[in-house]
């Protein structure tokens, strides 16, 4: 199929459509049709066929989506709506013709919306825009790799150049890449993570010696407890509601802890089910907690206060004084400053009722085997690190860690995200790594840590960094502070994208740029010696191979690992010891090489040929082992922390919307939420828009607030009274990221805080927004409608924002 034979409607939110009520269940029916409808228009039913049923099987191809497991025993649909999306988004046949670089400059390009380049169909060419230049233009591979390695060899440090890194890569393409960057001499691997989960890696790592969830897939249905902390899965990782379903019908209990109510933790019709088709589904949150923003930690604590006083009425019957013997340490610190935790400031940081608390304290103790699992809601916010180490405090205190159907599980959001960093792509290694990686290769490899995304943002904006390349991702668009993040990209002297479709990365760019197109995850890999499998990680550290299925939509595509192959081969040449025109005809020799640097991977390449793969160890979860200075998990104590809103302002989240995964936007409509047809609103409880003076459908402008001298303004927002958390507000990402600052981060996990935005608004002079909306700048930043065609002891801290 070529681009013309596809028309993509320009985009007008003044037929924007907000229905009465958010919906009150997930999935069921609607959820195999908008799962199917897509597929088959843009795919046909013979490619719909290869690609959605072998998605997650396998012997087939893992998911492009969220990184949620896979049960042993796989159904025939072992796919999510959203999963769906994102392989139809990859592997339909469309493509873009050599005609259109001509036909659209960059000027033009950069007016469009993200749904609209994304619609264009598949990068096949790669492709060059020269300095002073303002189109891209077809180049040669070799011609391309010339460009780049000539760059990067002419920098005068390699810490001149970073290296970025998209959770999509697979292991193999993440242990090649980190490999040549570091044979190239420097340690700037910033990646998604950063933006993340980044705040779970620091806290657990701090406390239990390991930032991976210490539970298995088999836990979740095991578990008599599990809560939810600042998640949607059934939007963000549909699948992961079969288990909370599967945890209810063994006797479970489910706990939702989010500022809003989300269909998803409500009721689930699991299509696959009689139940789920023709009956009310499954009941799934026994208790909702609609906790404030920024007041999670303060639940937390709360809730510990409460096993430790049970534990005081009634002794040796509440805490697991076994466990915390032997295996932990700091528990009485952790006693000792609880027990000075005032109810009021409890009630004040969380929003919620005494009787709130407690009823979910009751469920906590009575439960034997807890599971708390959190995503970005918890990591995002200022002291996500310390809300995390909260989270460990909780389950240390009743012996939820070692055992089955409890522990600690963060919900990583992209595919393989978690396996990248495992293979090496991180700016801080740790020296166990990094001196195997150096025997591996006969080389020494850089010592300094390298640059974070917000560390590299600043870098680039400062002229340190001069060359940005990235292995997938749209580095530009999901960082925060848009305006200053453009202005970094511009600044940089080359960019270079490693990509399948065109994205906003692709249009904001340094002054040369290219673009390497590169084969998708859903299609055959053929090599010199023959069809070639990856493999990936999921959130719980069982690793799978995976298989494409189809033909790529071009021959001229390389596999991501073959365009790192021929760039290192290029670039860094014989510098080290390393088979780089190997590695791309026999992805087993990469797996090899894998087996001797990385913990846990020896003899790889027949474990992960075993059936399922394998399961990476973890010695929380394994045998109750914990790599910290003394060998024990740490119960800390961290000083309470929340915010206190000025008058006139609400606390504001970004999130995505029900049709896009990260910045990929598949759909115009959120059909959970009640929206259709648009993207430009902001959800704000009906009794803080009568606070405020605004009134339900108003258009608004949303600004930051913050006193550093930047005016950061979304134009022209629609308010959507809607059942959030009071003195709360959300819109969708990315484009609620222009009004984060840059420097606004998670204390110790440098993580941007999208979670904890002030904002106030104004009425708005500005009509809606449209497709062709001019670009943003410090004043009125770029609003794009898109849519979709297919720890000491001390006081309570409170921060106040600058009014």
């Amino acid at each position: 199929m070529t681009r013309n034979e596809a028309h993509v409607e320009e985009v007008d939110e003044k037929d924007l459509h907000v229905e009465d009520h958010p919906k009150e269940w997930a999935a069921g029916v609607p959820g195999v049709y908008h799962s199917m409808k897509p597929a088959i228009e843009h795919m046909g039913v013979e490619r719909t066929a290869r690609t959605v049923l072998k998605m997650n099987q396998k012997k087939g191809f893992d998911c492009p989506s969220c990184a949620w497991p896979d049960p042993g025993k796989r159904k025939t649909f072992e796919f999510c709506e959203n999963g769906a999306k994102a392989v139809t988004w990859e592997a339909a046949p469309l493509v873009i013709p050599t005609e259109f670089w001509a036909e659209n400059s960059l000027t033009e390009l950069r007016e469009r919306s993200e749904f609209w380049m994304g619609m264009q169909g598949r990068l096949t060419e790669p492709l060059y825009k020269p300095e002073g230049e303002d189109h891209y233009r077809p180049v040669s591979w070799d011609e391309a790799f010339k460009i780049i390695s000539s760059r990067l060899n002419g920098l005068d440090s390699p810490d001149e150049a970073a290296f970025y890194t998209s959770g999509r890569a697979s292991n193999e393409a993440a242990f090649l890449y980190q490999l040549f960057v570091r044979a190239y001499g420097t340690n700037n691997l910033p990646d998604c993570s950063n933006m993340c989960h980044e705040s779970s890696g620091w806290a657990m790592g701090q406390t239990i010696g390991i930032g991976k969830a210490t539970v298995t897939f088999d836990d979740y249905a095991d578990a008599d407890l599990i809560i939810l902390m600042g998640q949607n899965p059934g939007t963000n990782h549909p699948r992961m509601l079969t288990e909370l379903e599967n945890c209810k019908q063994t006797g479970g209990q489910i706990v939702a802890v989010n500022p809003l109510p989300e269909a998803g933790l409500k009721r689930y019709k699991n299509p696959q089910t009689v139940r789920g088709v023709a009956g009310k589904g499954t009941e799934l949150a026994d208790q909702f907690l609609q906790v404030r923003l920024g007041g999670d930690m303060a639940l937390l604590q709360a809730v510990s206060k409460r096993v430790f006083e049970a534990e005081a009425k009634n002794p040796g019957t509440v805490l697991d004084h076994a466990f915390l013997d032997e295996y932990c340490e700091g528990l009485d610190e952790l006693r000792e400053y609880l027990l000075k935790l005032d109810d009021a400031t409890v009630v004040e940081a969380t929003g919620l009722r005494i009787e709130e608390i407690d009823e979910l304290a009751a469920r906590y103790i009575a439960a034997d085997k807890v599971i708390i699992t959190w995503a970005m809601g918890i990591t995002q916010q200022k002291k996500g690190v310390a809300t995390i180490k909260e989270i460990i405090n909780l389950l240390l205190l009743r012996g939820n860690m070692g055992k089955p159907g409890a522990g600690a599980s963060p919900i990583r959001g992209h595919s393989n995200v978690q396996g990248d960093r495992t293979m090496g792509i991180w700016e801080q290694m740790p020296a166990t790594f990094m001196d195997a990686l150096g025997k591996e290769f006969d080389f020494q490899p850089p010592q300094e840590h390298g640059t974070d995304a917000v560390e590299t943002i600043r870098a680039m904006t400062d002229g340190r960094i001069k060359a940005f390349v990235a292995l997938g991702g749209n580095l530009v668009s999901a960082i925060s502070d848009t305006i200053v993040a453009e202005k970094a990209f511009e600044n940089t002297d080359l960019t270079v994208q490693i990509s399948i479709k065109l994205n906003r990365s692709h249009v904001v760019t340094g002054k040369e740029a290219l673009i390497l197109p590169c084969k998708g995850r859903t299609e055959i890999d053929r090599q010199a010696t023959g069809e070639q499998f990856v493999s990936v990680e999921d959130t719980v550290c069982a690793v799978h191979p995976s298989w494409g299925s189809v033909e790529p939509v071009s021959e001229n595509l390389l596999s991501e690992t073959a365009i790192i192959s021929r760039l290192a081969r290029a670039t860094v040449g014989n510098r080290i010891n390393a088979d780089w025109e190997g590695f791309e005809q026999d992805y087993d020799l990469i797996r090899r090489h894998i087996s001797q640097v990385v913990e846990g991977c020896e003899d790889y390449n027949r474990k992960i040929r075993q059936d399922g793969g394998f399961v990476l160890p973890n010695g929380p979860r394994d045998s109750r082992t914990f790599n910290t200075p003394t060998g024990k998990a740490v119960i800390t104590v961290n000083d309470l922390h929340y915010i206190e809103r000025p008058e006139g302002t609400l606390i504001l989240q970004s999130l995505r919307s029900h049709d896009q995964f990260n910045t990929t936007i598949y759909g115009h409509n959120d059909r959970y939420r009640g929206i259709k047809k648009g993207r430009h609103v902001v959800f704000i409880n009906p009794e803080d828009i009568t606070e405020l003076g605004l009134e339900d459908g108003q258009n608004i402008d949303i600004h930051g607030v913050y006193d550093d001298g930047v005016q950061r303004v979304l134009r022209a927002f629609r308010v959507v009274s809607y059942p959030t958390a009071r003195g709360c507000a959300a819109a969708y990402y990315p484009e609620a990221n222009v009004l984060v600052p840059l420097d606004e981060v998670a204390q110790g996990s440098n993580t941007p805080l999208s979670k904890q935005v002030i904002v106030r608004f104004e009425p708005s002079s500005h009509r809606a927004p449209t497709e062709h909306d001019a670009a943003a700048t410090s004043e009125a930043p770029r609003n794009e409608p898109d849519g979709f065609a297919p720890a000491d002891a001390g006081a309570p801290v409170r921060e106040t924002a600058n009014a």
